[in-house]
């Protein structure tokens, strides 16, 4: 669990008699620049994630693909 005495983004320390932004369960912002930031930079980095793995299996599909069209000649 994050401690809740500094920002999760900027480090800022978190005031005591200030609000405090949360995002992602236990996670605290010291605004919600940063908590918009932060929800930002996830939503990139799902979308990479998502894109690489839809490479990866557009790619194993293709090996698959390939080894079974192959035809092999068998000399007697």
């Amino acid at each position: 669990m994050p401690a809740l005495d500094a920002c999760a983004l900027c480090a800022k320390p978190l005031a005591h008699d200030r609000d405090v932004f949360m995002y992602r369960g236990d996670t605290p912002y010291c605004s919600e620049e940063c908590r918009h930031e932060q929800m930002h930079l996830d939503a990139v980095c799902a979308k990479q994630a998502a894109r690489r793995q839809q490479r990866f299996s557009a790619g194993t599909e293709s090996h698959r693909g390939q080894r079974q069209s192959r035809k092999v000649s068998v000399a007697s």
